[in-house]
This record gives C-alpha cells, sequence and structure tokens, in this order.
C-alpha cells in the first residue's frame, strides 16, 4: 500500500509515548509498525516534560520511518472536559445551535477561550443525547506546537478516552452486558462505560505516580528511586494472609501501593453509583483492565476482591491484523497500552463509532485555506488581468514607488533599534532552548541507564550467582579476545562533588556495550544459564556483523571455582554484553 495512505496514530501519555502505523484495507486496519518509549513523571521535573516529550516523539518517528507525515493524536483524559448532555427530540437541522448553547452552559470557560466538538450518541431511547468534549484552545495550540515541532503534521486530534471507547466498540462487538473499562496510566484513570448502546466516561486524577509518590514518602526516597523499587519488587497485596507469604520487605511495599490504591477503588465506586442514578445504565458486570499501571502483580485479583465483579485484560487489537515486520510477542505483552492508538487508527480510518475533532488555531487556518483554494485560483486570474492592465500606468507608478521607497527607509531607520533588541533576546532564547535541550537528553540518558540496570538485574535470578559491579564502556569490538574502553576514569569514587570523571575523546560520548562483573558459588553452568536469560533481553545485543556472538566470547573470564588457597567464598567471572542502542551520556 502506498505510503501516504498510511495511518500515523500517536498517544502522548503523561509517561508512556507511544506510535503506531497503521495500513487500512477493506477488511479492517493492518498495524505495520509500533514503538514506546517512556519518561519519567516525577512531578518535580514537570519543566522538563515538553523537550522530553518532543525527543521521544522525534526518536520514535525516526525509528518508525514516518518522514513529516500527519499524526491523529490523542489528549488526555485530565486535559479535557467530557460534558453528556440530554437534549430533547428535536430536528437534526436544530441541533446545532441547541448544543452550541449547551456548550456555552456546561464548559467552565468562555466559549471564545476553548476548541470544542460533539457528538450524537446512540443510546437507544426517547431522548437525545450528545456528547461534549472541550479544550483550552491555548493549552490545545501548546502541545500542536510540540507535536508540529517534531516534523509531524497534524491530521486530527482525539481524546484519550473516545478513543479507548471505539477500540472497545470494534474489538468487543456485540457485547449487550455492563462492562467498565479500566485505563490506569501514570497521572489519570480514565472509567469508561458501555451498557448496551449507552456509554459514558470519567477521568480521575489517581494513577500510578500517586502509587510512586506513595512509596517515596512511606521509604523516604526519592521519586525515580520509588519508581524504580515499584517496577522491579511492587506488588499488590491480597486479604486472607496474602501478606504473610510474602518476604517482609516485599510484603510492607505491596502494602503500602495497597493502601493508596484504596482511593481508586473507591472513585471507582462512586462512579459506578452516578452511572447507574444520572446516567440510567445498569451496574458494570465486568472490568477489563487497560493501562501501564495493569502489569502491577496481583492488581487485577485486588480489583476483583475489592469490586466484587470479574476482571479481564483489555485486548485492543483482537480484530487487527499485524504486519510481518512487528514482533508479535512483544506487541502481545503490551497490547492491553494499545488502546488509544488503535482508537486514533479507526478514528482516522472512519471505523470510529464516536468521532471527535478537536481542531488547533493553526490546524483550522490550513484547513481554511484548503477550502479556499478554488476562489483563490480565480481570484488569482483576475489578479493576472488587472496586472496587465497595471503596465499601462506603469510610468507614473515608478515615480509614485520612488516616494513610497524612500519613507520604507526612513521607517526601516526608525525600526532599526528595536530589531536589535528583538535580535538579542532570539539568541537568549536559542542559549536556552539548547540548555533545556541538553538536560532533556541528559535526563533520557539517565532513565536508559535505570531501565538497562533493571532489564539486566531480573535475569539474575539464582541465588547462587550475583552481580558485583555493572559499568558502561565504549568501543565494543570482537577482535581478538574482544575489548572495550572505559567512559569514566579511575576516580570515579573520589571525585569532588561537580567534577566530571567522564572521560574524553572519540567515541566517548556514548556507551555501546556493558561489563558485568560479579560472583558464582561453584558452578560455572550458573553464569552460563544466566547468560542464555540475558540472550531474551530488548537492550542487549548477541549479534555482530549479522552473526550471533557466541558464549565463549560474551563471557570475558570466569573462574571454574572459589580459591581454596585464599578461602574465598565465591569465584568471579566478567561479562562484556554490546547494547542494541547507545546511551547517549553527554
Amino acid at each position: 500500500m502506498a505510503e501516504q495512505q498510511s495511518i500515523i496514530a500517536l498517544n502522548i501519555g503523561s509517561q508512556r509515548i507511544s506510535m503506531g502505523v497503521f495500513a487500512p484495507t477493506k477488511k479492517g486496519l493492518v498495524l505495520k509498525s509500533y514503538g514506546a518509549t517512556s519518561i519519567l513523571a516525577d512531578p518535580a521535573t514537570e519543566a522538563a516534560r515538553i523537550p522530553q516529550v518532543q525527543l521521544a516523539i522525534k526518536e520514535l518517528a525516526k525509528s518508525l520511518k514516518v518522514g513529516s507525515q500527519k499524526a491523529a493524536y490523542a489528549l488526555s483524559g485530565q486535559s479535557v472536559f467530557v460534558r453528556f448532555v440530554k437534549l430533547p427530540p428535536l430536528e437534526t437541522e436544530n441541533m446545532g445551535e441547541l448544543v452550541k448553547f449547551e456548550a456555552q452552559q456546561n464548559v467552565p470557560f468562555p466559549i471564545d477561550e476553548v476548541v470544542w466538538d460533539w457528538e450524537k450518541l446512540e443510546t437507544g431511547g426517547i431522548e437525545t443525547e450528545v456528547v461534549l468534549v472541550a479544550i483550552k484552545s491555548d493549552s490545545l495550540n501548546d502541545l500542536n506546537t510540540v507535536v508540529a515541532e517534531t516534523g509531524l503534521g497534524t491530521r486530527l486530534v482525539d481524546c484519550a478516552p473516545i478513543a479507548l471507547y471505539n477500540a472497545f466498540r470494534y474489538n468487543y462487538p456485540g457485547i449487550e452486558e455492563s462492562i467498565l473499562l479500566l485505563d490506569i496510566g501514570a497521572k489519570t484513570s480514565n472509567l469508561i462505560y458501555a451498557d448496551g448502546k449507552k456509554f459514558f466516561t470519567r477521568s480521575v486524577a489517581i494513577g500510578g505516580s500517586n502509587l510512586t509518590s506513595a512509596i517515596a514518602k512511606d521509604y523516604n526516597v526519592s521519586f525515580a528511586e520509588a519508581e524504580n523499587s515499584k517496577l522491579t519488587s511492587g506488588l499488590v497485596t491480597l486479604g486472607g494472609g496474602h501478606a504473610g507469604q510474602l518476604d517482609e520487605s516485599t510484603a510492607a511495599l505491596g502494602t503500602v501501593i495497597r493502601n493508596a490504591l484504596t482511593r481508586l477503588t473507591a472513585e471507582i465506586q462512586r462512579t459506578n453509583t452516578l452511572f447507574k442514578t444520572q446516567q440510567g445504565g445498569n451496574a458494570p458486570q465486568k472490568v477489563l483492565l487497560a493501562g501501564g499501571t495493569a502489569n502491577l502483580p496481583y492488581l487485577r485479583e485486588f480489583l476483583e476482591e475489592k469490586l466484587n465483579l470479574p476482571v479481564e485484560t483489555f485486548n485492543p487489537l483482537q480484530r487487527i491484523s499485524v504486519g510481518k515486520g512487528v514482533d508479535v510477542d512483544a506487541l502481545g505483552r503490551e497490547a492491553h497500552q494499545l488502546g488509544e492508538i488503535v482508537g486514533l487508527g479507526l478514528r482516522a480510518s472512519e471505523k470510529a463509532e464516536i468521532s471527535i475533532d478537536l481542531v488547533p488555531d493553526a490546524v483550522q487556518a490550513q484547513r481554511d485555506i484548503t477550502r479556499r483554494k478554488p476562489a483563490l485560483i480565480t481570484a488569482s486570474s483576475l489578479f493576472l488581468v488587472g496586472l496587465a492592465a497595471w503596465a499601462g500606468f506603469k510610468s507614473k507608478s515608478v515615480g509614485d514607488g520612488e516616494k513610497y521607497l524612500a519613507g520604507l527607509e526612513q521607517e526601516s531607520i526608525t525600526l532599526n533599534q528595536p530589531a536589535r533588541k528583538i535580535e538579542s533576546l532570539l539568541k537568549n532564547e536559542e542559549q536556552t532552548d539548547k540548555l533545556v535541550r541538553s538536560y532533556a537528553a541528559a535526563e533520557n540518558g539517565r532513565l536508559s541507564v535505570v531501565n538497562l540496570w533493571n532489564d539486566i538485574s531480573k535475569q539474575f535470578v539464582s541465588e547462587k550467582v550475583w552481580i558485583t559491579d555493572m559499568q558502561l564502556r565504549s568501543g565494543f569490538t570482537l577482535e581478538g579476545d574482544g575489548k572495550s574502553d572505559p567512559i569514566m576514569n579511575e576516580s570515579f569514587d573520589t571525585a569532588n562533588y561537580g567534577n566530571t570523571v567522564m572521560m574524553s575523546g572519540e567515541g566517548k560520548d556514548a556507551a555501546d556495550c556493558v561489563s558485568i562483573k560479579g560472583l558464582h558459588l561453584d558452578k560455572q553452568s550458573e553464569v552460563i544459564d544466566i547468560v542464555a536469560r540475558l540472550r531474551g533481553s530488548e537492550l542487549l545485543s548477541f549479534e555482530w556483523d549479522d552473526e550471533k556472538i557466541p558464549d565463549s566470547r560474551i563471557i570475558k573470564d570466569i573462574m571454574a571455582a572459589p580459591s581454596a588457597e585464599n578461602n574465598d567464598y565465591a569465584a568471579p567471572f566478567e561479562l562484556l554484553i554490546p547494547l542494541k542502542k547507545p546511551i547517549q551520556l553527554k
């Protein structure tokens, strides 16, 4: 299929940025490629979020080779106003004016300060019901500028809850029982109700970052450390003595997370009541769980215990075909986090049940120009005719033009002074922007190191093998016995604060391999088993010049058994493994 027919779907979450490329066919959508990356949703670093988002989108667009195509992207449920309004039965041609009046009453801002759209809902009842979606114009335009500066254009703008609802309706056709689709993101949880033809949604400001903040507060650690603990050791303790079956530290962490989740279950119960009393819906009979926080161990069982409902994992890919170039296994592990981009793909291909488009000012101006093109062409033709007539009066116009140019020259002298000030301000802005981008790149590199450590450490499951040191290195090569260069000098543990220990020179700006040193009790086979587990890593590479690197080249050094002469408890080993993607360090 021609590339220009592809649909680019972009979901900009608080912590996770994902992008998918779809190809529309007569049978439905085909997911041709997909990518996702994460940024840390630390409230303390909110000022650095915008450059991090831009960097993440640029990297995804580059890796998926989408160029400067137009993307359909979604706004988070927390950033938009969603209202459900019941209207009296009326003729379709009169509905627009009445909906505009209702929007003025329901949106908590002057109507000329927001961008809004609406859609009539099929409720099956006598009353006419519409869904209103609105966002502050400034917020939408700012976000659209962020997207535009990555090189992408804007095809349409939807909101996450409605994109999720469209993905549900497409992938779960024919379901008549009342369903709650619960999407738990980093900062927001979207509660989406589907009861027959009835639709309702509410967003609450509770998500995975609230759990991280609770851990940081309880353990008196930084947000980044708390996030790492949640990802590596976090779970939800259950009732019935479940905590007693865990080790003490894991049970304590799980209890902190359980307590923090209590607010969310209370909001779910409150919204269930709201859906029944104000919207006339039936109580949910099942919960479909989506979002990044759904990966938390025992969360599904916890929700079943608290809500007294069956909980299943949401699958928005049931009726979506997958292209040959997509890693199906990796996609399967993340399927519950793809609801928004599937909904955006359906919206762009006009297969969505609800069609919302929040149009930024720049996009609206471009659409107006496109719509006026025929008139502009006619006007241009008339202009050319007038230009020919004007040529007859050219000699007179030359004199008038000279006088006009003299006036412009004087005006130029007058404006010169403030122009120089503006140039100075622009230079300062450029320097500030460069500093912010540098900080964002450094923060992204730090998160890459944390992700690498988490990815490696979770493979060391044996109690007889453990890590003593992990170092990033550069200049990996298999020549000879295989080697690499250090990226930090020997003063790392003694350097004063503010002094860099980074090595200088060509090739030291990025790490392309990692050295892992450790100890094993008595069997080399335990280390070989660890290497086999590491081969399943998404961050480590075990190929060189399109050939598989044997274990004998990965294991740089290993002692068969502890030294009896030195009374050693364990024997050392060292691994040297390339990275699939270099980590920028400067």
